[in-house]
C-alpha cells in the first residue's frame, strides 16, 4: 500500500504526529521501565484516548494489550508509529511503515549521523523514505514528544512519570531531547503549563524550523521556546519566524555553539550544521526573536508572556520602597535598553502632594511608609501610568507585600489599577511564603524575587511588542534589476563599476595606463590624489607597495606611476597589472566598513562597522540578512558600540547617516539578487561625510562564487 508522493501542507502534516488517533509501538516492551515499554505505560496512565497497537513478534500481549508481529499485521490505519528498535533494522521498519500508509513515525533509535559516515548513510536512507512516501519522521536519535492536548506521551524520558498538567500556552521545541525534557520539568516545577514538548534529534525529516512554523499556526500555542545546536535550512527557519511574528507569538530561542568548543560539541551531538554565530544573532534581531542564554532567562520570559501584553514602547516606570534598590533598578533598566524617563513636572508635584515623603522623579521612592495607607499606592501608580505614560512598570515591594495584613488590600489596589490600565504591563518584585506569593500569581500578577530579573524580562517583552507592531520588519526598498556578475576574478576597477550599478556611491576615479595618463588624471582632479595598482590578482595592494597616498601634483603622479607598477610586479611577479587607479583624496568624515558574506545556512548577510583599526582591534560589527530596507539599516548603524562617533564628538559635525543607511540597503539588495553567484564583498573604507554631504566607497572588492569551478 505504498502511497504516492504528493504535495502536502508541511505544518498541517504534523497533526497525525501530535494528535494521532491510532498509534503503533514497534519494539514494544512488557517491561514498563525499558525504552519500548515506557511510552505505552505513559499513555495508559495519562488516559490517551486513541488506539494503541504494540508490535513485538515475540509476544502475544504487551502490558496486557494484544500485540502484533509486525506493522503489516495491525488491523487499522496508523497515524503514528513509535520506533524503538536497533538502528540496523530501522530502515526496513520505516519502509514497512511507508508501505502500510503510516502517516508519521518517531524514531528513538540512535546510531545514525551522530556517529559518523556509516550512520549518516543510514540516516540519508531515512530521509529518502520520507521524501518518497510522505511518511513524516521525527528523529532519529530523539526522545520523542509530549502532547498534552491529546495525552500522547511518546517518549522514554522519565519526565513522562508523574502528574499530568492540563495543557497550557507554551510549546517547547528542542533538538536535544535531554534539554527539551529538562526545560519541561523546570517549567512544570514553576507552575508553567505546556502544550507540547517536541524533540527533533538528528532531523532526518522534521526539523526545528518546521515545528516552529507549526506552533506559529497552532491555536493552542501562544508562546514558543526553542533550543537548537544548528539549523540546516535557514530560509525555512526565517519563514517560520516570520509566521510567528505575523501571528504575534513570541519565540524565545537558546542557540548554542557560540564558542569553537561549543560548536564542536554540537557537531558531535546531533551532526548539526552550525552557521556563523553572528549571523544567528542577526536573524534573531531581524525577526523579533529573543535569544536567551540560560534556562532561567528563557522561562522568566515565557512566564511573563502568559500575561499576553507586549508593550510597543520602552518607557519604564519604577516604584520602590527602597531608594538604594531604586538606583539599582534604574541602572539595570538602562543596561537593558529601557528608557527610565523622568515623571513630568506636573505629575511630580501631584505625587509630592499625595505622598510628601516620596521621591517622585523615577524611580519613585514611596518608602515603606506607603503600606500605612495603601490607597496612596493606587494614587501613586495611577498618576505614573496616566501622566507618565509608562509602557511598563516594575514595583519593588520585597517582604512587605507578604504580610497577611497587606495581601488583600494590596490586591484590591492592584486590581483597580489593572482595570483602569488593562494594556499596561506591571511586574511585582516581592518574596514571602509560597502560599502568599501564589495569591499574587493566581490573581494574574507577574511576580519576581529579583527586580532586575523582572526588568530584564520586561525588556524582552518590549522587544516582542516592537516586533509585533512592525518596528522590526524587514521591508526591502525598491529593487533594481540584477545584472550578472562577471565570470572571472574581479579587480577593484571592475568592482567599482558593479557597485555603482547597484546604487552604492563610489569615489570618482580614473584608470591610467601610462605616466602621462596618470598626470592628466591628477591634473583633472586639481587636488592631492591616491594612486593604486589595479588588477584581479592584487587583492592586498598596500602590503605589496601598490598604493601611494597624498600625491600632491601631476608631476608627482607621473613619477609615481612607474614606481607603483614596479613595486607590485616585484612582490607579485606572475600578476598582471591592469592600469593604475587615480582618485582624489577625501578629507574628513568617519571611516566605516561595509561587506557581504554568504552564510552556508542563511545566505547573504551584510556587515557594517567602523573602519580602520576599529574593525581590526575591537571587531565592533553587526550583521543583517539581505535584503532589508532603510529602517533596518538605521538599526544596524545604531547597533554598533561606536555609533556615537557618527553622531559627532568633541565638536565635530554629525555624519550623514542617511546616506550610509541608503548604501547599506542598496548593498543588501545587491547581495540578495546575486545570492547564487556571489562569494563576498569588501568595501573598506567607506567614508561617511558630514551630514548632507553623502558617503563614498574609497576601496572595494567583489568576489564572485566558485571561480575555480567556472
Amino acid at each position: 500500500m505504498q502511497r504516492d508522493s504528493r504535495p502536502h501542507d508541511r505544518h498541517d502534516g504534523l497533526r497525525p504526529l501530535l494528535e494521532p488517533a491510532a498509534v503503533a509501538i514497534i519494539g514494544a516492551s512488557d517491561d514498563e521501565a525499558r525504552i519500548g515499554g515506557r511510552p505505552l505505560r505513559y499513555m495508559r496512565e495519562a488516559g490517551f484516548s486513541g488506539s494503541i497497537y504494540p508490535v513485538n513478534p515475540n509476544r502475544e500481549t504487551v502490558q496486557g494489550i494484544k500485540a502484533y508481529p509486525s506493522i503489516r499485521e495491525v488491523p487499522e490505519p496508523v497515524d503514528c508509529a513509535i520506533v524503538a528498535v536497533p538502528a540496523k533494522i530501522v530502515v526496513q521498519t520505516l519502509e514497512d511503515c511507508a508501505a502500510m500508509g503510516v502517516k508519521s513515525a518517531i524514531v528513538f533509535s540512535s546510531g545514525f549521523a551522530e556517529v559518523g559516515a556509516k550512520g549518516e548513510a543510514m540516516q540519508m536512507r531515512l530521509s529518502a523514505i520520507a521524501k518518497r512516501s510522505g511518511l513524516r519522521i521525527l528523529g532519529p536519535n530523539c526522545l520523542g514528544l509530549l502532547s498534552f492536548k491529546s495525552r500522547f506521551f511518546a517518549t522514554f524520558s522519565s519526565t513522562g512519570d508523574g502528574v499530568y498538567f492540563e495543557p497550557g500556552p507554551l510549546a517547547i521545541i528542542s533538538q536535544s531531547g535531554a534539554y527539551g525534557t529538562h526545560l519541561y520539568a523546570v517549567a512544570r516545577s514553576w507552575g508553567l503549563r505546556v502544550s507540547h514538548v517536541i524533540t527533533t534529534g538528528n532531523e532526518c525529516d522534521i526539523d526545528v524550523a518546521e515545528c516552529i512554523g507549526w506552533a506559529a499556526e497552532a491555536e493552542e500555542v501562544k508562546i514558543i521556546a526553542t533550543y537548537a545546536e544548528g539549523i540546516k535550512d535557514g530560509p525555512a527557519l526565517i519563514k517560520s519566524l516570520e509566521l510567528a511574528r505575523a501571528n504575534k507569538k513570541p519565540v524565545i530561542f537558546i542557540k548554542v555553539g557560540r564558542s569553537e568548543e561549543g560548536a564542536a560539541a554540537a557537531a558531535s551531538h546531533t551532526a548539526s550544521l552550525a552557521g556563523s554565530d553572528e549571523i544567528y544573532d542577526a536573524v534573531f534581531r531581524q525577526y523579533g526573536v529573543h535569544r536567551a542564554d540560560t534556562t532561567e532567562e528563557m522561562l522568566d520570559i515565557a512566564y511573563a508572556c502568559t500575561a499576553g501584553i507586549y508593550p510597543t514602547g520602552n518607557k519604564i516606570g519604577l516604584v520602590t520602597i527602597s531608594g538604594g534598590v531604586g538606583v539599582q533598578m534604574a541602572d539595570y533598566a538602562n543596561k537593558c535598553g529601557l528608557h527610565v524617563a523622568p515623571m513630568p513636572e506636573a505629575a511630580q508635584k501631584k505625587l509630592k502632594a499625595a505622598l510628601p515623603f516620596a521621591s517622585p522623579r523615577n524611580p519613585v521612592d514611596c518608602t515603606a511608609q506607603i503600606f500605612n495607607d495603601l490607597s496612596l499606592l493606587g494614587t501613586n501608580f495611577t498618576i505614573m501610568l496616566d501622566e507618565g505614560k509608562y509602557d511598563v512598570a516594575v514595583a519593588f515591594f520585597t517582604i512587605a507585600a507578604a504580610s497577611p495584613y497587606i495581601v488583600e488590600p494590596l490586591l484590591k489596589e492592584l486590581d483597580s489599577l489593572r482595570e483602569r490600565f488593562p494594556g499596561r504591563l506591571i511586574f511585582l518584585s516581592l518574596m514571602g511564603p509560597p502560599e502568599i506569593v501564589a495569591r499574587y500569581r493566581d490573581a494574574g500578577y507577574l511576580t519576581f524575587v529579583d527586580p532586575c530579573r523582572a526588568i530584564a524580562t520586561a525588556a524582552a517583552l518590549v522587544g516582542f511588542g516592537e516586533s509585533f507592531a512592525g518596528k522590526g520588519k524587514t521591508i526591502p526598498d525598491d529593487a533594481r534589476p540584477a545584472e550578472a556578475l562577471p565570470v572571472r576574478a574581479m579587480s577593484e576597477w571592475d568592482s567599482r563599476e558593479v557597485l555603482v550599478c547597484a546604487g552604492i556611491p563610489v569615489v570618482e576615479a580614473k584608470i591610467a595606463n601610462s605616466p602621462k595618463e596618470a598626470a592628466a588624471a591628477a591634473a583633472a582632479f586639481g587636488r592631492p590624489v591616491a594612486m593604486k595598482i589595479n588588477g584581479s590578482e592584487f587583492s592586498h595592494k598596500t602590503e605589496i607597495g601598490g598604493v601611494e597616498l597624498d600625491v600632491a601634483t601631476p608631476d608627482d603622479a607621473r613619477r609615481l606611476y612607474g614606481l607603483v607598477r614596479n613595486r607590485a610586479k616585484e612582490q607579485a611577479p606572475s600578476a598582471q597589472p591592469d592600469g593604475v587607479i587615480v582618485a582624489p583624496m577625501i578629507d574628513g568624515g568617519v571611516e566605516t566598513i561595509l561587506g557581504v558574506q554568504v552564510d552556508p545556512v542563511f545566505g547573504p548577510a551584510v556587515m557594517f562597522g567602523l573602519g580602520g583599526v576599529f574593525v581590526e582591534v575591537f571587531q565592533d560589527v553587526v550583521f543583517r540578512l539581505a535584503p532589508f530596507g532603510r529602517d533596518e539599516a538605521m538599526k544596524m548603524i545604531s547597533g554598533i558600540k561606536g555609533a556615537k562617533l557618527l553622531q559627532g564628538v568633541r565638536g565635530g559635525p554629525p555624519s550623514d547617516v542617511d546616506a550610509l543607511a541608503d548604501a547599506l540597503a542598496a548593498l543588501s539588495r545587491f547581495a540578495a539578487s546575486h545570492a547564487d553567484t556571489l562569494d563576498s564583498v569588501d568595501i573598506n573604507p567607506f567614508t561617511v561625510l558630514p551630514k548632507g554631504q553623502g558617503a563614498v566607497a574609497l576601496d572595494c572588492l567583489v568576489v564572485p562564487k566558485g571561480l575555480e569551478e567556472r
